[in-house]
């Protein structure tokens, strides 16, 4: 399918005003833009920061303004429009960028390891060690900062990129989700169209966007100048200075062949199924945020903070004097009195009730009841979006072991594995693609793209060191255990070089320690022997380490 034609096509696509309007909602919550809540919620209250849902909510809703259930569920606390005369003091608690942020922590907090299948490849450690590369702190972030969009939004895009005058390998470009038109292919992404809003030139009341649609082998771009809802006519690259640049890379038709068989853009949903956009067209695959349903608490939240703050500000004492005290310099100078006067003249007056004493008001402030009440919501919020309390400081700071730890947020870890079943292999085709990608166009030799891959993330809470040792020195007096399965539990990222390389270190260590090998008896062997380490450097992990498999003649009797 091309590039939409010129003229009155409705950009963005009209099958997309639903997502696109939840997205912009989420997006709300996730920026914490008070403004962009209220605009969201009921109408004007600041520009909408994606031009793609402006249309959306430009302006206000007749139901913000209705009475009974419909004005009510249109409306919610960020929608209620301001009393006159009064200031605005609506609060907003960012617990959605904390939701967001704690979601991105979880999967991408350390680096999984990925590595090549020996079986399918002659080159498994020179591809492994290049995956290590895409990996490293750039890569790691980037796809970090994906996550934390993806937990907001309910996905994220990402598109391979590669310029060997910046970069001599391929990197990771991150894209929003409302700006992308995906195409869908039995639930699998088989094109997309990446747009963006350009710079106005003359007429600030036209819209330039830039289209790339990605297809496997090409890319075809269009720049377009037309409104905020229509793409309008189709213009050539050169007319717009932030386009220039494609002239000398694409042919009469706007394309670029791209030199790899291979879609350079790739979806990583948050978590599926998507419950909000059962039979819209186009929108089942894309994920599901974790503020999915979750939106009339966080606003609930806020409306509870801010009766709270506004307790704060009646409590402040007031005083109530009579007219008769206020101290004036004549007629129409107005009166006033100064707090500070410690000696005053009484007033040689009757008692009338004490209309003519000064009168100290001072609401109470009703802390217990809102503190119960926004940690309630705080609690219910956080169990909603599937994470547990503990790891936003709930039940604070205590120490504990690792297993404690994981029974205090056992949701947490249960949405990061659900999590990680999305995302394990979309990092595996978004790899493969940088591969192809570097041998294509910036001279990789010696890695295979076609390699199996695997990937694995490490455990989210590092068990108790001390634990650990205790366990492998009883395993050790058992006989249980091998050398090389010690160094593995240990240090279960690493490969089997980097295993066989520290057995062979301690092994020297232990000769140096005991010059004659096995002075007791122990069954210990020396370095270099053959239970240590068997053909092809990879030790048997079920063998145990110095023990005879014979049985002694005095057990067999027995």
């Amino acid at each position: 399918m091309p590039l939409p034609p010129s003229g009155k096509t409705a950009w963005p696509p009209p099958q997309l005003a639903v997502p696109h309007a939840d997205m912009e909602t989420w997006h709300a919550w996730y920026a914490g833009d008070t403004d962009h809540l209220a605009q969201v919620y009921g109408g004007p209250g600041g520009l909408s920061t994606n031009p793609a849902a402006r249309s959306f909510f430009e302006l206000n809703r007749p139901a913000q303004y209705r009475g009974g259930i419909v004005g009510a569920a249109a409306r919610m606390f960020w929608g209620q429009p301001l009393t006159p005369g009064q200031p605005a003091a609506k609060l907003h608690i960012p617990i959605a960028g904390d939701i967001a942020e704690m979601s991105a922590n979880l999967l991408w907090a350390d680096v999984p390891r990925v590595v090549a299948d020996k079986d399918s490849t002659d080159s498994a450690d020179s591809t492994t060690a290049q995956l290590k590369r895409y990996l490293d702190d750039r890569g790691h972030s980037k796809l970090r900062e994906a996550a934390e969009i993806g937990a907001g939004l309910g996905g994220v895009f990402v598109r391979v990129v590669w310029d060997t005058s910046v970069q001599q390998r391929p990197w990771l470009d991150v894209i929003y989700p409302d700006a992308v038109v995906p195409e869908w292919r039995w639930g699998r992404l088989a094109a997309a169209t990446v747009w963006r809003e350009l710079e106005p030139l003359v007429d600030a009341s036209e819209v330039w966007r830039l289209l790339e649609r990605h297809e496997p082998g090409s890319i075809e771009y269009g720049l377009y100048r037309g409104d905020v809802d229509t793409l309008g006519m189709q213009m050539a690259v050169v007319d717009h200075p932030d386009a220039e640049w494609l002239a000398g890379r694409i042919d009469a038709q706007g394309r670029q062949a791209t030199g790899v068989d291979r879609l350079l853009v790739h979806y990583l949903p948050n978590v599926l199924p998507n419950r909000l956009w059962r039979g819209v067209k186009g929108a089942e695959p894309l994920g599901r945020s974790d503020y999915a349903g979750v939106e009339p608490l966080m606003d609930q939240l806020d409306e509870a903070w801010t009766s709270w703050m506004r307790d704060l500000r009646l409590g402040k004492a007031h005083l109530l004097i009579p007219q008769s005290m206020l101290d004036t310099d004549g007629p129409g100078s107005g009166g006033s009195i100064n707090l500070d006067q410690e000696v005053r003249v009484a007033l040689n007056m009757l008692d009338e009730g004490g209309k003519d004493s000064i009168t100290q008001v001072q609401f109470d402030i009703r802390v217990e009841e809102h503190e119960r009440t926004t940690r309630a919501l705080r609690l219910q919020i956080l169990s909603s979006a599937g994470y547990s309390a503990q790891g936003f400081g709930e039940a604070g700071a205590i120490a504990a072991t690792a297993t404690e730890v994981v029974a205090r947020k056992e949701e947490s870890f249960t949405t990061r594995g659900l999590k990680l079943l999305y995302q394990r292999p979309e990092l595996v085709e978004v790899l493969r693609t940088m591969m192809v990608v570097d041998v294509a166009h910036c001279g990789a030799r010696g890695i295979d793209p076609a390699a199996e891959l695997t990937a694995s993330w490490p455990d989210a809470v590092q068990p108790d060191p001390e634990v650990q040792a205790r366990a492998l020195s009883l395993l050790e007096s058992a006989g249980a255990i091998s050398t090389w399965m010690k160094v593995r539990r240990l240090n279960p990222e690493w490969d089997d070089v980097e295993i066989a390389a520290e057995v062979r270190r301690i092994r020297e260590d232990q000769s140096l320690a005991s010059p004659a090998g096995d002075p007791f008896g122990t069954g210990g062997g020396a370095p270099g022997e053959p239970e240590d380490e068997p053909e092809g450097g990879v030790v048997d992990a079920g063998a145990d380490e110095g023990q005879d498999d014979e049985v002694e003649p005095a057990a067999e009797a027995a």
